[in-house]
């Protein structure tokens, strides 16, 4: 079973939306963190439609229009394909469109209440429209039907992490890693986790393991700047940013930063703020353990 997406905005909205959140330091935000890349449906077989298996090409690859004429054209052929009802709500929840998503997602658990998939997408319509027990409770559902699922737990550390509950979450995220030591989500999920819990060396740490990788995702890059940011060094922090986005893109994040840090500061009685060593000139990444 593949991963379903949430929504692709930079992590800095996901470090702001969470902070907000948890700690009630900045409002106003109105991305969810990053837990899913993929669609629910991708259960490929040769008895599928070229229709269906272009739709699914298509939405995996980002063209969404081309995703949503293919699933609707399959299900005027066969009203009662799962996969095309599962794909029509994957590309309807990438338009934006989450109430006809979720309308979609229940139709599908409805023809097949035993299939994870349409409920895995029901959670992520909970979770982005921040209901929060909702989506908790839909992601512990799944997380003990079916333990070994790195999405539900992905998902279920995110839930958790946007009540405020970090160290829960961070337990979730542990246990699937145990499991899945390769989920390069679940551990971008729980050095941010571990960052919002002001804990940033920690966070950092973990997130060195993947984010000099050659295909580690932008969100772990994104976090570690985070990490860096809060800890004080900017510079550090900004070498990484501008890696993957543009300089006033990365100013916004810096700034935001430094926001972070001083107000978390505030909060802790002093005004002092543990430093890193910076990153040399001709890294964007460094590989050295935060001591």
């Amino acid at each position: 079973m593949r991963s379903i997406p949430l929504p692709t905005r930079r992590q800095l909205a996901t470090a702001l939306a969470l902070a907000s959140l948890s700690l009630g330091l900045l409002t106003g935000c109105a991305s969810g963190p990053r837990v899913e890349t993929r669609p629910v449906v991708a259960e490929r077989g040769a008895d599928k439609s070229t229709d269906l298996r272009i739709a699914e090409s298509a939405l995996e690859s980002g063209d969404v229009q081309l995703a949503l004429s293919l699933f609707e054209r399959t299900l005027k052929a066969d009203p009662r394909s799962l996969p095309a009802q599962l794909g029509l709500a994957d590309a309807i929840y990438q338009t934006g469109d989450l109430a006809r998503a979720g309308v979609l997602y229940r139709q599908a658990a409805a023809n097949a209440p035993d299939d994870p998939r349409a409920q895995l997408g029901l959670a992520r319509v909970a979770l982005r429209e921040r209901r929060l027990d909702e989506a908790v409770a839909r992601y512990r559902a799944l997380v003990a039907k079916y333990p070994d699922n790195a999405v539900a737990s992905e998902g279920l550390g995110a839930a958790l992490d946007l009540q405020g509950h970090h160290g829960q979450a961070q337990a979730i995220y542990r246990a699937a890693l145990a499991r899945h030591p390769e989920a390069q989500g679940l551990r971008a999920n729980l050095g941010l986790s571990l960052i919002l819990a002001r804990r940033a060396r920690e966070g950092a740490n973990v997130l060195l393991d993947i984010a000099a990788l050659p295909d580690a995702p932008a969100q772990a890059r994104e976090n570690l700047a985070l990490a860096y940011g809060v800890l004080g060094n900017a510079e550090a922090a900004k070498r990484i940013l501008t890696a993957d986005m543009p300089a006033a893109s990365a100013e916004d994040n810096l700034q935001f930063y430094r926001t972070l840090r001083e107000r978390w500061s505030v909060q802790a009685g002093t005004g002092e703020a543990a430093r890193v060593k910076a990153v040399p000139a001709t890294q964007a990444v460094t590989t050295e353990t935060i001591e």
